[in-house]
């Protein structure tokens, strides 16, 4: 089940207070972005978010979900009401989400 337009609006109303977001989409989901750094994404209107340590943390109890069929696990955001909570989760990631990847000018035969 794809994720609906409605759902990706409210989440991204959620993170308005934290700088550089953006999405894209794919496959009917959309992944999101800070300063060009994955971090998360919604898959089947649920936000989940990569399960690195500081994510782990902050969200102590939070459930392993896979975003689709066949994926790594990601950790479930159930609380996407307090905007402040979620500005302060991807605060707390930031510093351990890689650099995104550089893309090469020429082709790799």
């Amino acid at each position: 089940m794809a994720s609906g337009r409605e759902y990706l609006r409210f989440i991204l109303d959620q993170l308005s207070d934290c700088d550089g977001i953006t999405f894209r989409p794919m496959m009917g989901e959309y992944l999101l972005y800070c300063h060009g750094r994955l971090f998360g994404g919604v898959y089947d209107n649920r936000f989940l978010v990569k399960p690195v340590q500081a994510a782990v943390g902050y969200l102590r109890n939070a459930a392993y979900e896979a975003p689709y069929p066949g994926a790594k696990d990601m950790l479930l955001v159930d609380d996407v009401d307090d905007k402040s909570y979620l500005a302060g989760l991807v605060e707390a990631m930031y510093p351990e989400l890689p650099e995104p990847k550089r893309k090469s000018g020429g082709n790799n035969l």
